[in-house]
């Protein structure tokens, strides 16, 4: 069973409310306030829905700050249809922006594909945050390597066989062995 965070404009409208229990979800309803994203963490909600007329300066900001600490999908329902609004919510990755839309039969569907979107978000900054991983022990690799051959007379191939063969004695990766070597020269100048 899915738990939502549901944040509204107004508190004593239902029809959202009404829609998602009729989903079979857990809803905690609040306001939108300065605590929204000590809130969001404490909840720790599957996803969380807002229902405003048009999103703030802050709660963009907010949502900028949730994605970097507590990466959620979000939907938010809005009046405000305008490009400038489309791109901020964009911009802090929100899963599902719909503009005059909220109806109870669509409710289910717009969570799913939300969730859905995210998750192949998640996949894509995982990988992206993986390349640059990979990139970077790379560089430090070469680095390491670069040292080696001017202080230890190597060849590259001889340079990149020792760092392997270090690397595996200490059951480390090949990259925190080029960190290792790179520390070690900075601290011998």
């Amino acid at each position: 069973m899915l738990n939502i965070l549901l944040v509204e404009n107004e508190l004593n409208n239902s029809l959202l409310e009404n829609a998602l229990k009729n989903n079979g979800v857990n809803t905690l309803k609040i306001q939108y306030s300065p605590q929204f994203l000590m809130l969001a963490k404490e909840s720790r909600p599957d996803v969380i829905i807002f229902n405003l007329d048009t999103p703030s300066e802050q709660l963009i900001s907010d949502l900028h700050t949730l994605d970097q600490q507590l990466p959620l999908p979000v939907i938010m329902f809005s009046n405000d249809g305008s490009n400038e609004t489309i791109n901020k919510v964009i911009k802090a990755e929100v899963s599902a922006f719909i503009v005059d839309g909220l109806s109870n039969d669509r409710v289910n569907s717009i969570i799913q594909v939300a969730i859905a979107r995210f998750k192949q978000r998640q996949v894509l900054k995982d990988a992206l945050e993986e390349a640059r991983s990979h990139l970077e022990d790379r560089k430090q690799i070469d680095r390491a390597k670069a040292i080696l051959i001017k202080t230890q007379n190597f060849t590259e191939d001889q340079a990149y066989h020792t760092l392997r063969k270090l690397a595996m004695d200490r059951n480390i990766t090949l990259g925190e062995m080029s960190r290792n070597v790179i520390a070690m020269a900075e601290l011998l100048k």
